[in-house]
C-alpha cells in the first residue's frame, strides 16, 4: 500500500480501491485468523458465534491513528500533528491522560540522580502545567528520579490544551477494536459507537492501549508475565482522604508504629487486606487532605474484563476496612473519610508485544547505548510483587536494581516495531521488554520518550513514502534533537 501523501481519499475512493471493508480481513483475538468471514465453510465451533460480514460506514479517515489517550499515545499524537500529519486519537475514556489522570498516578520520573535527561515534549507538559500551579519539584530535584508531582485533573488540562493546538481529531467515549487488515497491513480498526459499528481508517497505526490489544488482535507475538508463573505485576488503587486533623501531629507519630504492628498481626492472621507497608507507614505519619495515597494493593489478570471489576469493588473495600482501624487507632484520623477513589485500578504490565528489539534488565541496569535510540531511561527495577502482597522492589532498593547514579539507558526504536505488521507502532507499556526491564520504562516519562519518537518517525515515514522499519534513524534522531529531546553517547550503527 502506498504510503505517500498525496490527494485526500474520500469515502468513495475507499470503497471503490478494491479494499473495502466487507472484503478485508477481520483478525480476531491475535490468533492472526479472519474472524466470522462469510463463506467460511467450517462453520462455528462450540461455543461460537459466526459474525456476518457486512459494510461498515467510514467514521473518519486520517494518515496516522493512534488507539490509546495515555499519556504515551497523546504525546504521538501531538508529535506527528505538529509535523503536518492528520491525526485521529482514539480513547476508550472521557478524556485523555490514562492512568496519569483516571488512576491518580501522578508522579514523573526524568532525572539520572544528577541531571535531568527527558526533556522534549514532556518539558513542554512540565512547563505548560508549571504555569498553572499544577506541577510541583521534589524536594530532592534534580538529584532524585522522581522529579516531579502533578495534579491530575491539571495535567488533564494541558493534554486537552495541545491535542487541540495540534489538530488532533479526538473521540473519546471511543474504545478501538477489530484491526481490518488487508495485504498484511491495518487498513482500518473498527468501533462501536452510539450509532452503531463505524471504521476509522488510516495509513499507520499506533497502539497505545496500555495492553497492546490493536497489536495482539492482529497476531502479533506478546509476552505476559514473570517467566516463572505468568503472573504480572501487581495493581494499586490509588485513594485521596478528607477529614484528617493536621494538628494531631505529634500524637499521631508517636501511635504509628503500633498500629502498623497491630495491623501486620492481623493481615497475618488473615483478619486484615494487605498493604504496601513501606508507603502505609509513610502516609500514616505525614498524608494530609491533599495527598494521593499509593499503597492499596491489588493482583490479577488485566485482560479479564469480568476479574478486573471484581478487584477494583475489592479495593475499594479493603479501603474501607484500613479506615475502620485507623479512625479508631490513628490520632487525627478520627473524622477521616473517603474523598476519592481513583477512576479505574492502576495497571502496571499485562501484554508486551514482541518487538525487533527487546529491552532487558542487562540492558537498564548496565545503562546500554543503542544506535536506534530515541531518548533516555532512568527508573529502577521496580517490580510490584505479583501476588499481591503490596512488596515492591522499590521498598529494598540497591545498586544490584538501580542505575548508577549519572547513568542512563537508551529507549531504542526497535522495542516499538514489529516484523508482522509494518503499518503498526506501540508505543507505552506494551512495548518490547522483559518482565525486568518493563518495571523499569513502564513509568509515564518513559512512555512519552516513546510516543514523541514514534510519533516523529510515523510523520517522516508517511511524508517519504516508507514503511516505519525503513525510516532513516540518524535523521530521526536529529529531527527529536531539534524538538528539545535529550539524546547522547549514541553509538554508529
Amino acid at each position: 500500500m502506498n504510503t505517500r501523501p498525496g490527494k485526500k481519499s474520500t469515502r468513495r475512493d475507499f470503497i471503490e480501491s478494491g479494499l473495502s471493508l466487507a472484503g478485508a480481513s477481520i483478525i480476531g483475538q491475535g490468533c492472526g485468523r479472519p474472524a466470522g468471514l462469510v463463506g467460511r465453510q467450517d462453520g462455528p465451533g462450540p461455543g461460537q458465534l459466526a459474525v456476518p460480514a457486512s459494510k461498515v460506514e467510514i467514521l473518519a479517515e486520517a494518515d496516522l491513528v493512534v488507539c490509546g489517550g495515555g499519556c504515551s499515545g497523546v504525546t504521538a499524537a501531538v508529535a506527528a500533528a505538529r509535523r503536518g500529519m492528520r491525526v485521529i486519537l482514539i480513547e476508550r475514556w472521557p478524556t485523555v491522560g490514562g492512568m496519569a489522570t483516571n488512576a491518580l498516578v501522578h508522579c514523573w520520573h526524568r532525572s539520572d540522580r544528577e541531571k535531568l535527561v527527558i526533556y522534549g515534549l514532556v518539558e513542554e507538559y512540565a512547563q505548560r502545567a508549571e504555569k498553572e500551579g499544577w506541577i510541583v519539584k521534589d524536594p530532592g530535584y534534580p538529584r532524585v528520579h522522581e522529579t516531579n508531582w502533578f495534579d491530575p485533573e491539571g495535567m488533564r488540562i494541558v493534554w486537552q490544551r495541545v491535542l487541540k493546538e495540534a489538530g488532533v481529531r479526538v473521540f473519546g467515549y471511543t474504545a478501538a477494536g477489530e484491526p481490518v487488515v488487508e495485504d498484511g497491513r491495518i487498513r482500518a480498526v473498527l468501533v462501536e459507537t452510539k450509532r452503531g459499528r463505524r471504521a476509522i481508517a488510516g495509513k499507520i497505526f499506533v497502539d497505545a492501549t496500555g495492553d497492546g490489544d490493536l497489536a495482539a488482535k492482529t497476531g502479533a507475538a506478546f509476552d505476559f508475565g514473570r517467566p516463572a508463573d505468568g503472573l504480572v505485576q501487581g495493581m494499586t488503587l490509588i485513594f485521596q482522604l478528607r477529614g484528617i486533623d493536621p494538628s494531631a501531629g505529634e500524637r499521631r507519630h508517636k501511635a504509628v508504629a503500633g498500629v502498623m504492628d497491630r495491623m501486620r498481626k492481623m493481615r497475618d492472621q488473615g483478619r486484615f487486606p494487605q498493604f504496601n507497608e513501606g508507603t502505609m507507614e509513610h502516609y500514616l505519619n505525614w498524608a494530609d487532605n491533599e495527598s494521593l495515597w499509593n499503597m492499596l494493593p491489588e493482583a490479577g489478570n488485566p485482560l479479564d474484563e469480568e476479574e478486573l471489576t471484581r478487584l477494583t469493588t475489592e479495593a475499594r473495600e479493603k479501603l474501607v476496612a484500613y479506615l475502620a482501624v485507623w479512625r479508631k487507632e490513628v490520632p487525627g484520623f478520627e473524622q477521616a473519610a473517603i474523598r476519592q477513589t481513583a477512576f479505574a485500578l492502576g495497571v502496571r504490565e499485562s501484554r508486551r508485544i514482541r518487538g525487533r528489539k527487546t529491552l532487558t534488565r542487562e540492558m537498564v541496569l548496565g545503562a546500554a547505548k543503542q544506535s536506534d535510540a530515541i531518548g533516555h531511561g532512568v527508573w529502577m527495577i521496580d517490580i510490584h510483587d505479583p501476588k499481591g502482597t503490596g512488596y515492591t522492589t522499590y521498598l529494598d532498593r540497591a545498586g544490584r536494581k538501580m542505575l548508577k547514579a549519572g547513568t542512563s539507558y537508551h529507549i531504542p526504536l526497535g522495542m516499538c516495531l514489529n516484523s508482522r505488521v509494518p503499518n503498526l507502532a506501540v508505543v507505552g507499556r506494551c512495548a518490547s521488554s522483559t518482565h525486568e526491564a518493563h518495571s523499569s520504562v513502564r513509568v509515564q516519562t518513559h512512555c512519552m520518550v516513546m510516543g514523541q519518537g514514534i510519533g516523529t518517525a510515523a510523520a517522516m515515514a508517511l511524508s517519504a513514502g516508507q514503511d516505519l522499519a525503513r525510516v532513516d534513524v540518524p535523521a530521526l534522531q536529529k529531527a527529536l534533537r531539534a524538538d528539545g529531546v535529550y539524546l547522547e553517547d549514541v553509538p554508529v550503527a
